[in-house]
């Protein structure tokens, strides 16, 4: 009996080993396993939280706003230039995706320029030329040349677009407006555009032959190259350098006023000529730091647009925001201004950019106490006053609401020819 009792008893010690043994094994695999998914967890909610894109989408502070100028941000500018005052493309856990979505938009814009280019004749010249040559119903020829580039498809143009025409049209009742843009060149285009012509302005979109356009310059062998599959477009979105371009080429072939679509006239062009503008200047020597070409006014075949186009099929980088923008019409203008045969002005930041980018914001804000009612007061006087053009700096104003009292929307009041604009927002 008491043997029966000490196998019983050995065997129960053993069963229990065996399951304390088996109860840590199973814990011991578990614990880490939660300690790993905890840390991934944390890493992935502060980089979130940390992009300074998350933080401008929701970031609904409004500062006081103030009078004097801020220096530019620390750190703002193109990458590879660390002196640059442009924004520029900042890393973030989402960059490959959005490379990766820039190479197919740059393909599917690829595909559709190889089937322009295999267009021939003469439809785009002849078109254009028809369309500013005066007729039965014109009093008049075209009074200032207008070009805007639209390579967007029709669902995105908005109503900073249709605003911007606006302004063109009350501020030149008689000039003649082109839009080079395969897209708004369509039934739905002339839709978009109908409102104007209704009113008898002179207002067409055109899809660009670009064979045509870049004939006898150093963009001819760039762009035969381009279609053919020799060029490397790089991460920057194909569509805003082709409009670059677009728009060199249209300026060297009929002159007159290039705008971008985000941009709002004040007032005539008339006494403007050979004109580019300076986007900043230097605070010691206070010459121009930086242009810009979302306005350029200039003759038909100018010397100076012709080393524009030079310079962006010798020099083409797809990888560097504005390097065949901004950064190309301050590299030739820094080589040439001042040398005989280049005769052009270079107009102060007041001119087409009186607020920086970096502090755009300020003219959609509203005034919030008296001292920023004073601020607005001033600035808007300054901006009538003295300057041609208002540039909205679209990648940085898109989604920006237009505020009761904001300088944007007294701009759009007094440059409106419906004067139907929106109280709430100029989302893009």
């Amino acid at each position: 009996m008491n043997k029966r009792r000490s196998v019983f008893f050995l065997i129960s010690l053993v069963f229990l080993f065996l399951l304390s043994f088996n109860g840590a094994s199973i814990f011991s695999v578990k614990i880490p396993s939660l300690a790993r998914k905890s840390r991934n967890l944390i890493s992935v909610s502060s980089s979130s939280s940390s992009s300074p894109l998350m933080h401008a989408s929701v970031d609904t502070s409004i500062p006081q706003l103030k009078l004097q100028s801020l220096p530019p941000a620390a750190g703002a500018g193109d990458p590879t230039n660390p002196n640059s005052y442009l924004p520029h493309l900042r890393k973030s856990h989402s960059f490959e995706i959005e490379s990766e979505n820039a190479s197919n938009r740059n393909k599917k814009l690829l595909k559709m320029l190889n089937i322009l280019s295999g267009r021939r004749g003469e439809d785009f010249p002849a078109r254009v030329k028809d369309f500013f040559s005066k007729t039965k119903n014109e009093s008049s020829s075209c009074h200032v040349r207008f070009f805007m580039t639209w390579i967007s498809s029709l669902n995105s143009f908005n109503d900073r677009a249709f605003h911007s025409i606006e302004s063109i049209f009350k501020t030149h009742p008689k000039a003649c407006l082109l839009i080079a843009s395969n897209s708004l060149d369509s039934i739905k285009g002339t839709q978009i555009l109908k409102p104007f012509t209704d009113k008898g302005f002179r207002v067409t979109a055109i899809s660009p032959d670009f064979n045509f356009l870049c004939k006898k310059t150093m963009a001819e062998s760039w762009f035969s190259r381009l279609i053919r599959g020799h060029i490397r477009t790089g991460i920057i979105p194909l569509g805003q350098n082709i409009s670059n371009l677009l728009r060199l080429c249209l300026l060297y072939k009929y002159g007159g006023v290039y705008i971008d679509t985000d941009v709002i006239i004040l007032k005539s062009f008339t006494k403007l000529k050979n004109a580019i503008g300076a986007q900043s200047i230097d605070p010691n020597s206070k010459k121009w730091s930086r242009l810009n070409n979302a306005v350029m006014v200039f003759d038909k075949m100018h010397p100076l647009i012709y080393k524009f186009i030079e310079e962006f099929a010798l020099t083409f980088n797809g990888n560097k925001w504005g390097h065949n923008g901004p950064y190309l019409v301050s590299r030739v203008v820094a080589r040439l201004q001042g040398r005989p045969g280049y005769n052009f002005s270079v107009l102060p930041p007041m001119a087409f950019y009186p607020m920086n980018w970096d502090r755009v914001r300020a003219l959609f804000r509203g005034p919030k106490n008296e001292t920023d009612a004073r601020w607005l007061k001033v600035k808007f006087d300054q901006i009538r006053n003295q300057s041609y053009a208002l540039h909205l700096w679209n990648k940085q104003s898109r989604g920006f609401h237009i505020e009761q009292g904001s300088i944007v929307r007294k701009v759009l009041l007094d440059h409106c020819v419906f004067c139907n604009i929106s109280t709430t927002s100029s989302q893009d």
